[in-house]
């Protein structure tokens, strides 16, 4: 069997789930960062190299400043006691997002993520934080003329090399859970041939049996790339 070598995952439900339990979204949020370490932990075993995360989107600044708040002070408490065994386990992490926007604590607290994971080579995990698909081209863009470029020779390759991912392949399978069947944009750019997976588990609830399940949903298909298939092909035959 054929496993993606990158796998992102639009990780939705959290507060959906915690509703259905009675209990309050933060209780969502925090069932749902142990499930994202899980994953992490899935995929290496399967010999998966990225996993990118969607964590905080830039229209996620809209959400009550209480519960914003408690994502980032959840996931600098849990991103501290893990450290050491994510340098053990060969984790790199990175962020990928405006992180200038985040306030120097969380910034200067990601730089030191990166830095004390960055010899890690068994698995690149990227936490998309104050992500836009729309700003990460928008930034690129802006690199791009800072550097007076001629216009005209603007390619893609030029674009690709000035994203957040620029040193990441695109994504081979995309999955997002808890009904949704829309990007919400997630690499926008980088999606343009993944494979998408949707599933109508919260992400709370999402399981490695799950997780296996779609993998081999993955492999089964035919990823074509703009071209035909040879049955579509009259001249194969």
């Amino acid at each position: 069997m054929e496993y993606p070598k990158h796998v992102a995952v639009i990780m939705d439900g959290n507060g959906r789930w915690a509703r259905r339990q009675g209990l309050p979204r933060t209780e969502g949020h925090s069932k749902g960062i142990r499930v994202a370490d899980d994953l992490a932990h899935w995929s290496a075993d399967r010999g998966i190299r990225y996993v990118t995360l969607y964590t905080f989107s830039t229209e996620n600044w809209k959400r009550p400043k209480e519960e914003i708040r408690f994502l980032f002070s959840i996931m600098v408490d849990y991103l501290r006691e893990r450290l050491p065994e994510m340098v053990k386990e060969g984790l790199r992490m990175r962020f990928i997002g405006r992180r200038d926007q985040l306030g120097r604590e969380l910034t200067q607290f990601c730089d030191y993520i990166e830095e004390s994971t960055s010899k890690g080579e068994r698995l690149d995990l990227l936490i998309a934080l104050n992500y836009g698909g729309r700003t990460e081209i928008v930034d690129a863009l802006r690199k791009i003329a800072k550097t007076g470029a001629d216009p005209e020779k603007i390619d893609e390759q030029a674009i690709a090399s000035n994203l957040y991912t620029r040193d990441v392949p695109d994504p081979d399978l995309i999955i997002r859970t808890s009904g949704e069947h829309r990007m919400s944009n997630f690499l926008l750019w980088q999606s343009a041939y993944s494979e998408f997976y949707f599933t109508e588990t919260l992400w709370p609830d999402f399981n490695e049996n799950e997780f296996q399940s779609i993998l081999e949903d993955y492999s089964a298909r035919q990823r074509r790339f703009g071209s035909i298939s040879e049955e579509e092909n009259p001249e194969q035959h």
